[in-house]
């Protein structure tokens, strides 16, 4: 396909998804102009600033700025006019106080680009929303563009890591395009041609499916970390070592080694508020049993954070109260400076609140962590934040924090004494350098 024949490209929306999927494309030979109401983050994105820590992503950036094919916006008219496929690209966080997720800004979004949409083009969703949105949405473009029906709806889920979203944009393991039409369809195999041509697996289904497969991926996902964890529990009841059982259970084929990870559990901006917003729509449509396991998914990763600091209370014969904590890691996951409901900061902030010394160090989310939790302290390095501390706490398994070195974090420590949150450290190496070692499901 020539550079003429390629669709223009618009991405509503530069958070994390947005504007990794806006400057992706641009390098893949798109024309794309990326659109927010945040006129902040497009002064920033424009000058060649990422306003997100993500690995590969500000060198990316600045190729395709300087290419031309890459340029930012706050008009709507001049998104519209410049697309031939749209993608919203919004958040959709979870309601304050509520499991339900928060449609305001895909609904903003759609109401903000249609009064403009004058000739056929194709709005493809790919932010994460509960099934029966599309059709929703589809309504509301029909009823407010001037092209009316020459407007259709496509939904294109997003499966990102983060850490990773680069990779994972350029070379996803599979392409989901929920279509009405044939055309439809064939504007989105155009808009993903380069990425088709890898042999990336598409499935083409209609639009609730598309819908359903996040946030059924996430589902399962968050499901098996948190039965891990449950095996944690159990172990803890009886003696027995969850890193032994996990490493038995993952030679099973059908089961596997992925994400088969005890620990501190998981967060961020997607499993947590996917799951609650799943089991919250499931019930709104009559088949809320069907899910009802989720609650307890949630229930068991949340459980995993009050454990962590029942193994700093042990290990502290009792009390919190006066003793200084060395926390390791504030990101929800390495190669990350996302904070949404961390656990690392949920545990550290609760700690202060038991009357802790808490002090904090992660080498990309101490801006957005000292924004959101001013109250706690922070540090420069782990060896900072440890200094005369009476437990160490691993809560985010960044690679730096795998390689320090036992012997010489002993040398700046008030007692050898560590919880590893994450079971990244290897115990035997540990517990020789004379450390005493703790770790959620561990004898």
């Amino acid at each position: 396909m020539s550079q003429a024949e390629l669709p223009r490209l618009t991405v509503i929306g530069t958070g994390y998804l947005g504007a990794t999927h806006a400057i992706c494309m641009a390098s893949l030979g798109y024309d794309v102009v990326g659109l927010d109401v945040d006129d902040r983050k497009i002064q920033k994105l424009q000058s060649g600033e990422v306003p997100f820590f993500e690995p590969g992503l500000p060198e990316l950036l600045a190729k395709t700025l300087e290419s031309g094919r890459l340029r930012f916006t706050t008009s709507y008219a001049e998104a519209a006019e410049h697309g031939d496929v749209h993608f919203i690209c919004v958040g959709t966080p979870q309601k304050p106080g509520l499991d339900a997720c928060d449609l305001s800004y895909v609904e903003a979004a759609v109401r903000g680009l249609a009064p403009h949409l004058t000739r056929r083009c194709l709005v493809a969703g790919k932010s994460t929303v509960p099934v029966g949105t599309a059709s929703h949405l589809l309504g509301l473009l029909r009823e407010l563009a001037p092209a009316g029906e020459e407007v259709e709806l496509a939904w294109n889920p997003e499966f990102l890591r983060e850490g990773f979203a680069v990779d994972d944009t350029l070379r996803p393991d599979r392409l989901v395009f929920g279509v009405v039409s044939d055309w439809a369809r064939e504007r989105l195999t155009a808009a993903f041609r380069p990425i088709l041509d890898l042999g990336t697996p598409t499935v083409v289904t209609d639009l609730a499916t598309a819908e359903l497969v996040k946030m059924a991926a996430n589902s399962f996902l968050a499901t098996k970390i948190s039965y891990i964890n449950a095996m944690a529990e159990v172990c803890e009841a009886t003696g027995a070592d969850v890193r032994d059982l996990a490493q038995a259970l993952a030679y099973d084929d059908r089961i596997g080694g992925r994400f088969l990870q005890p620990g501190l559990g998981f967060g961020g901006g997607c499993l947590p508020k996917d799951i609650r917003a799943f089991a919250h729509r499931a019930e709104e449509i009559g088949v809320g049993q069907a899910v009802s396991f989720l609650r307890e998914v949630d229930a068991i990763n949340r459980r995993r954070r009050s454990r962590t600091i029942d193994l700093v209370r042990e290990l502290l014969g009792g009390r919190l109260d006066g003793a200084r904590i060395a926390c390791l890691g504030a990101a929800f996951k390495p190669n990350s400076d996302d904070i949404r409901d961390a656990p690392a900061l949920d545990v550290a902030r609760t700690m202060h609140g038991l009357g802790a010394t808490v002090r904090v160090y992660d080498p990309a989310a101490l801006d957005n962590a000292r924004r959101a939790y001013p109250e706690l302290r922070y540090g420069t390095s782990a060896m900072d934040v440890s200094r005369d501390a009476d437990v160490v706490v691993l809560l985010t398994e960044w690679a730096e924090f795998r390689q320090i070195e036992p012997t010489v974090l002993a040398q700046v420590v008030r007692r050898t004494r560590i919880v590893d949150g994450r079971h990244a450290l290897d115990a035997d190496v540990w517990r020789s350098a004379g450390w005493e070692y703790r770790a959620l499901g561990r004898p």
